[in-house]
């Protein structure tokens, strides 16, 4: 049986990931201190490893294909193929940022502020690569965590990934600028993805997640129309919904939509004042566009 070896990121995107792989339809299944976790498809073989390592054993083929952010991509330096972009994260499907953040009270304003200036960092090619690029000569040392209360007795500034800024605010830090912005992708080993089969199992499975994602944020409309107040219910619908239509036996209309969830508690009420009736909203599990 053809086989292709998954690398499922373990740390903050270990969750989410098996959450999102669940409603995708594949049932991810982590024993504790076992770093074989277990898939009900028998053509993929899954390995837990850190996601900051992922892209490094992809490119090498340890594994065929694997998920990871693209800040740890870049900072690996490493020639994959990025088969698919997947916005999620541990909390939300913001992008993550990696941000040179200084103490509020600190005299340094500017990123030119930062010329001889020590940074501590996890991303340490990556934030030299930046400064490289704006004539800056700084000190970048790696650092292995809790990064945030490093300044300014330890470092002068942090480049720290973040992706609602609460902890940098919490630490009293101010953000100078932006290096980079970073979602989840789904990479591939580049000998990999030119074999006919893996490349074809990969980008089902993407398929699968892309679909997953796009579901999590509408749902399904469902409402009986009359001839007479068809035109009043489709002018409420928001414009690019395209909904189904069907005759009915009474004459009247089947209308079915997709929309977006946040809009629902507003939509409601102005499609029953508009004539539709035995309106039914439901959960989608997946859309393919």
């Amino acid at each position: 049986m053809n086989k292709i070896k998954f690398g499922v990121p373990e740390g903050s995107l270990r969750e989410a990931t098996v959450q999102l792989f669940k409603k995708a339809g594949y049932n991810i299944l982590i024993k504790e201190r076992n770093y074989f976790p277990l898939i009900d498809d028998p053509e993929i073989e899954c390995m837990l490893i850190r996601a900051q390592e992922i892209p490094r054993y992809v490119a090498q083929g340890v594994l065929d294909f694997g998920i990871s952010g693209k800040d740890w991509i870049t900072e690996n330096g490493v020639d994959v193929v990025e088969v698919a972009e997947l916005k999620y994260s541990r909390a939300s499907k913001n992008p993550m940022k990696l941000v040179l953040a200084v103490p509020n009270d600190s005299p340094i304003k500017t990123i030119k502020d930062l010329e001889g200036k020590r940074i501590a960092t996890e991303l340490v090619n990556v934030t030299k690569n930046y400064l490289k690029k704006n004539n800056i000569k700084a000190e970048v040392e790696f650092s292995w965590g809790a990064t945030e209360v490093k300044p300014p007795k330890l470092v002068d500034a942090i480049a720290e990934l973040t992706e609602t800024g609460s902890s940098l605010r919490a630490n009293n830090l101010r953000v100078l600028d932006t290096i980079l912005e970073s979602t989840t992708r789904l990479i591939a080993n580049k000998k990999s993805y030119e074999n006919k089969w893996k490349k074809d199992k990969m980008e089902r499975i993407a398929m699968l997640l892309k679909s997953a994602l796009d579901a999590e944020d509408v749902v399904g409309l469902m409402m009986n129309v009359t001839k007479g107040n068809f035109d009043k219910v489709k002018a409420v619908l928001p414009k690019g919904s395209n909904p189904t239509i069907s005759s009915t036996e009474e004459g009247g209309f089947d209308l079915f939509t997709i929309v977006q969830e946040k809009i629902v508690r507003d939509l409601l009420p102005l499609l029953k004042m508009a004539g539709a009736t035995e309106i039914i909203e439901f959960q989608l599990s997946k859309v393919i566009h």
